[in-house]
């Protein structure tokens, strides 16, 4: 009997078929999440790993169980899925576990308008249920007609809705190397793309839930080494990395050099900000200072936040915010249902491009304004003292203030760094930012020393 504890996480289930967890499994999940969304009627998807197509169906066999209506948009995006629910006004369930080894699958679920379900929202209490039908060996029949279960391919409506928020009828042609890893954005990629003045150059669209080529994250640098090569070796103007899932996206320049994701966060800002002057711009706390300097510049409100989805959307919708970005590639809009979408950021950003002639490192040089230490993980045996060790280390410094928001941050004069635990492994995260490369690499090396003094082993993302 699946283990929920190991599964559940904070924002979606997510672990190995089928020993953690079966359709069997998955149908429950599917009853319980009609009966906690009261769903007259729900939208479900899944991406292309070899258990999906089973799971999803086992989870609308589920829903249908407690009376709701399944429509399945078969193989498509999380982002998809989230442009279903929004435009459908249906709750959502995403089978994907996103850029995880092909054994995993999971559930992105959702309430009508893409509004998510976490461990607050619903989740705690689809958990409570399916645990409880575990323990009976079913789903009882909450009293309503058994619901039906029919096919819609949504892809086209996604791609219209997409291509109307950004304009790209004027750009110059550009040459774009795409590396969906075998992903989602094999599915997506063409259809979005179709009747753009776009020169195509796709890496590993055949879609593969075994990933036989790379990883599907484009955060870790190893898994964007063929796209960096070949955006060099053609001459493109331009290279764009999709997860598994393809809900995020990665920026490579025409000389192969990663663009960070903080960069981009401002680009789109200032785009956004050009349409609505005055609006909200939601970023999380280790996005680079660049981010809320370029939105203040362009006349908008930044507003920052913990790092995650679920605080990202609720002040988006709290804040009525036009536009948020994560560090981590994921990107936030008003007009996709406060949902992210990297396809979208994606636009943007060839829209940009595209209505200029300088090359893209020209143009992100702009908001590309610090150096940066990246995502360094470190992995002790208790995070909690090894934080409070830092925090000791910088208390009371002149010209250094200390607030913990999420994690521990740390600002002095011309530096700040962010320390943050794992919510699902014994790690410690560092980024680091300063106004030259020697303070970055001064402050990474002295956290880290205090950080390691007890670690086992290390990683780098």
């Amino acid at each position: 009997m699946a283990d929920l504890s190991q599964i559940v996480k904070a924002y979606d289930v997510r672990g190995v078929v089928p020993d953690q967890w079966d359709e069997t499994t998955a149908e429950l999940f599917g009853a319980a999440f009609a009966r906690v969304t009261d769903a007259s009627a729900a939208v479900v998807g899944h991406d292309m790993r070899p258990s999906s197509p089973g799971l999803a169906r086992a989870f609308a066999r589920g829903a249908a169980s407690q009376g709701a209506d399944v429509i399945e948009v078969g193989l498509c995006s999380t982002d998809l899925l989230y442009f279903a629910s929004g435009k459908l006004a249906l709750p959502g369930a995403m089978f994907t576990a996103s850029h995880n080894p092909a054994q995993y699958n999971g559930i992105k679920m959702c309430r009508a308008g893409a509004a998510p379900v976490g461990e607050d929202t619903g989740l705690a209490d689809i958990r409570v249920l399916v645990e409880r039908w575990l323990d009976a060996g079913g789903a009882p029949s909450n009293g309503q007609p058994q619901g039906t279960i029919r096919q819609r391919d949504m892809l086209e409506d996604y791609a219209a809705h997409l291509r109307s928020l950004v304009d790209l009828s004027g750009i110059r042609p550009l040459k774009v190397v795409v590396d969906a890893g075998n992903g989602m954005g094999g599915h997506t990629v063409p259809t979005v793309f179709a009747g753009l003045p776009i020169d195509l150059d796709p890496l590993y669209f055949e879609l593969d839930g075994t990933f036989p080529n790379h990883e599907a994250n484009p955060l870790d640098p190893k898994n964007i080494v063929d796209l960096r090569n070949r955006v060099v070796e053609t001459g493109a103007d331009i290279g764009l990395a999709f997860d598994g899932d393809a809900d995020r996206c990665f920026v490579v320049d025409e000389r192969g050099e990663p663009v960070s994701p903080s960069a981009i966060t401002a680009l789109v800002a200032a785009r956004e900000l050009a349409k609505e002057p005055g609006a909200t711009v939601i970023h999380n706390l280790i996005t680079s200072r660049a981010v809320p300097e370029v939105v203040k510049e362009c006349g908008g409100a930044p507003v920052r936040t913990r790092v995650g989805h679920s605080f990202i959307k609720q002040e988006m919708a709290r804040t009525g915010a036009i536009f948020g970005g994560e560090h981590s590639a994921h990107y936030y809009f008003r007009d996709f249902w406060n949902a992210d979408t990297g396809m979208l950021a994606a636009l943007h950003v060839l829209a940009a491009l595209g209505g200029q002639e300088g090359p893209l490192s020209q143009l992100v040089a702009h908001y590309d304004r610090y150096p940066s230490s990246g995502e360094i993980n470190s992995t002790v045996e208790d995070q909690f003292n090894r934080t409070n060790a830092v925090k000791a280390h910088y208390a009371g410094r002149e010209g250094v203030t200390i607030e913990e928001l999420d994690g521990l941050s740390v600002t002095g004069v011309n530096w700040w760094f962010n320390l943050r635990p794992s919510n699902t492994e014994p790690l410690l995260r560092l980024n680091v930012e300063g106004c030259d490369t020697a303070s970055v690499e001064r402050i990474r090396d002295e956290v880290l020393s205090i950080v390691r003094a007890e670690s086992e082993r290390d990683t780098e993302a």
